[in-house]
């Protein structure tokens, strides 16, 4: 059935017909997709972050992400209080089509997918697992915007990614293997979850000089006990923004035993627009961190306050000032309330 039609019997207004290109998406699948599509779902939380810095916020008319747990996204993308919020899984092609929405991204290949492209709603996957997957991503959403800005963006987003690469490679290059600590990410600590290898946690950690200890686990997010992390006993433990607060007293002392907790390398980690440890494009910001706290004397020079709020005017358009990058920085909300009038 095509849009026209299910716009007919449901009474929603059917996608307005365009000029479009075919793009091939991450799982390999090519849409006909607007040329400058107007009305955009986006159906995963970290690509939100993507259409943003592409220029693409007032396109945005559905959204999973909440004011409620990205309220940095809010407050540097306030256009974003007039998207209606959605729980992705529950989204069905009727609403799409109320809503208007010409293009919808999701982050993996699922059944929903064949209902949204049978009423004509052209969907594109756009999950990644590395950063070289984030910059295809990162250059996809841009030509799927349409414009000059997105483009733009995209060639610098990509240039600047690889300079951040290459600069921490380059000063930890001659890093012998025994001074690489062993670290472990905790993405939750109720219930306990932590972040494997093959993963893009474990490529930041590799990247910023550190060896990724939860070993014998493959993947995100993935649930462990006290036990086992007191078994891999890291040198380092660096905590999800999300993940709560680490009760060094909570089963039977086993957390103040370990090597980092005893010696004081538990570190929580920033969140700004997204979580800077999972899959959103401050990732560039979330290396140089990583490595900063890994090797602090090899990166004294580093003013991470000072290359957030860069990033933020650069990639965000958005002054952050001082204050803010180092609420940022410790993972704490932003004070001033949003501007819902930008």
């Amino acid at each position: 059935m095509g849009a026209l039609a299910w716009g007919l019997m449901t009474g929603a207004a059917a996608p307005v017909a365009a000029s479009a290109r075919d793009i091939t998406d991450m799982a390999g699948t090519s849409s006909s997709v607007p040329d400058h599509p107007a009305r955009i779902a986006d159906l995963w939380f970290a690509h939100n972050e993507l259409v943003l810095m592409l220029g693409g916020a007032p396109q945005i008319v559905m959204t999973v992400d909440r004011p409620q747990a990205r309220p940095w996204m809010y407050q540097v993308f306030p256009v974003l209080y007039q998207a209606h919020a959605v729980n992705g899984p529950q989204v069905n092609a009727e609403t799409l089509l109320r809503d208007r929405v010409d293009l919808v991204f999701v982050p993996e290949a699922s059944a929903t997918i064949a209902a949204f492209r049978a009423v004509g709603v052209p969907v594109l996957v756009s999950s990644f697992h590395d950063s070289d997957g984030l910059l295809r991503v990162v250059d996809m959403t841009a030509t799927a915007l349409g414009t000059d800005t997105a483009r733009a963006t995209a060639a610098a987003y990509r240039a600047m990614m690889h300079d951040t690469v290459d600069s921490v490679r380059t000063r930890l290059a001659d890093l012998p293997a025994t001074a690489r600590p062993r670290v472990v990410h905790i993405q939750s600590l109720h219930p306990l979850r932590v972040d494997g290898t093959d993963s893009i946690v474990d490529e930041w950690i590799t990247l910023a000089g550190g060896v990724n200890a939860a070993t014998g686990i493959s993947g995100n997010m993935k649930p462990v006990s006290a036990e086992q992390v007191a078994a891999w006993n890291p040198d380092v433990i660096i905590l999800g923004p999300d993940s709560g607060t680490l009760d060094q007293n909570a089963d039977g002392g086993v957390w103040q035993r370990m090597t980092a907790v005893r010696a004081g390398r538990v570190y929580q980690n920033p969140s700004g627009v997204f979580p800077w440890d999972r899959y959103g494009s401050e990732l560039p910001l979330q290396i140089r961190w990583a490595a900063r706290t890994l090797h602090p004397d090899r990166f004294v020079d580093v003013d991470m306050v000072a290359v957030t709020r860069d990033f933020y005017r650069t990639y965000f358009h958005y002054d952050l000032n001082a204050g803010d990058a180092a609420r940022i920085l410790a993972a704490q909300p932003p004070q001033a309330t949003p501007d819902r009038s930008r």
